[in-house]
């Protein structure tokens, strides 16, 4: 599915559930690929597959945003696998 959003992927943080989680879910279905981040990987693997199942792409990447390094590794991973 094209996006009619302007951009082509999208890093949702706190994806393991609650608003993170629904945006993300969204997003997939919009058709942006979607890098998913919290402190849950086993929340957000689930919710990876639950976004490419449904036909969108998305990456689980588990990450503590308060700690900078996860943020820029995060960033580098969700970049390498989804694109830009």
């Amino acid at each position: 599915m094209e996006s009619p959003l302007p951009y082509e992927t999208a890093i949702v943080t706190g994806a393991s559930t609650g608003i993170g989680r629904a945006l993300a879910i969204e997003l997939g279905r919009a058709g942006v690929a979607v890098g998913v981040t919290a402190r849950s990987a086993d929340r957000l693997e689930a919710l990876a597959t639950e976004i490419r199942d449904a036909g969108g792409r998305a990456v689980a990447v588990p990450a503590d945003v308060s700690e900078r390094e996860e943020v820029f590794a995060a960033v580098e991973r969700v970049v390498a696998e989804l694109g830009p």
